[in-house]
């Protein structure tokens, strides 16, 4: 391991983050009642422009108002190009105590982060707060893309950043059939077998840009977050989605709609099976530096020390979901 030791952030339970429109006041409640583990309620893109300032007054009475348990509570702010944004900024911070996050849209350089971290940090130190606020990024422009490691290091209050597929691909000028989705021109076309026969196989227009996402995060104590997938209805391919995303590292992804929470609180928790496989490899591996040996076999596959991480890591994840108290 490198003698470089990064600080990991403020751990919390983040499988399923659940957009709210500030401007829906009917959503709030049953928003709190979810299954979902963050909630963010929206002052950006949800909301027009005529009903930004109302949507603000909402935001602010729900966050003080409604019962939220121990859910983690974010709000994301307006862009820092628009002239709504220091107005969210100042009035949310300044009135919600019981605010977790702010999520920052649309990201390109790291001053970004550093100029909200500042007008945060004078507002904590006005209203002389002990909790300190962190912050969600969100990636969503080719700008952010290249350069996401160092707004991964652009602040200590920082604790996940998301992919943001929808603006990725319009400042990318991508095309797409969905917010998140994958499209059926995008592939290769196989070599001809021995019977002279091709096959076109689709490919993931997402992956090279949510592979350096998950990077950034992990190499500097985050947490990766997928974003939408814009079609609510069509349950399959979130799922297919979500599944792709935890396989590259992700810790959880947004929910647009309702029936998008439980699915991605069953991709991104670890299954009885998951976890009782990583307690047998601990077990092993326990048993193993015991008798001198720095590897063994279990079920017919050689385990070792990056082994044990992996399964530390994989049970670590399931404590954390138990003790939050999430199914």
């Amino acid at each position: 391991m490198s003698f470089t030791v990064i600080e990991q952030t403020t751990p919390r339970v983040h499988r399923s983050e659940l957009a709210v429109p500030g401007s829906t006041l009917a959503l709030f409640e049953k928003a709190a009642k979810s299954a979902a583990d963050v909630i963010f309620l929206d002052l950006e893109d949800a909301v027009a422009p005529d009903d930004k300032d109302q949507a603000r007054k909402n935001v602010i009475a729900a966050l003080n108002d409604v019962n939220w348990g121990n859910k983690t509570t974010s709000v994301r702010i307006n862009g820092l190009d628009t002239h709504y944004m220091y107005r969210d900024v100042v009035e949310i911070v300044e009135n919600c105590p019981r605010l977790d996050l702010l999520l920052i849209p649309k990201i390109g350089v790291a001053a970004d982060v550093y100029a909200v971290d500042m007008l945060v940090t004078q507002i904590e130190q006005a209203k002389r707060r002990d909790k300190r606020i962190g912050f969600e990024v969100l990636i969503e422009t080719a700008l952010g893309w290249s350069n996401v490691e160092a707004i991964a290091q652009s602040s200590r209050r920082l604790e996940a950043m998301c992919f943001g597929a929808g603006d990725f691909a319009a400042s990318m000028r991508m095309r797409t059939t969905v917010i998140g989705g994958l499209n059926p021109d995008y592939g290769v076309l196989t070599d001809r077998d021995a019977r002279g026969e091709r096959r076109f196989l689709q490919g993931d227009p997402w992956h090279a840009a949510q592979a350096r996402v998950v990077a950034a995060c992990r190499a500097h104590g985050l947490r990766p977050v997928d974003g939408p997938y814009g079609d609510f209805k069509d349950a399959a391919g979130f799922l297919s989605a979500a599944k792709r995303a935890a396989v590259l590292g992700f810790e959880g992804k947004w929910a647009i709609h309702p029936a998008q929470i439980e699915l991605a609180n069953e991709v991104f928790s670890p299954t009885p099976e998951e976890v009782e496989k990583a307690r047998r490899i601990v077990e092993s591996m326990e048993q193993a530096a015991k008798e001198g040996r720095g590897a063994v076999q279990l079920d017919g596959r050689l385990i070792d020390i990056a082994s044990i991480r992996m399964a530390q890591n994989l049970l670590k994840k399931a404590e954390a979901i138990a003790s939050a108290g999430r199914a």
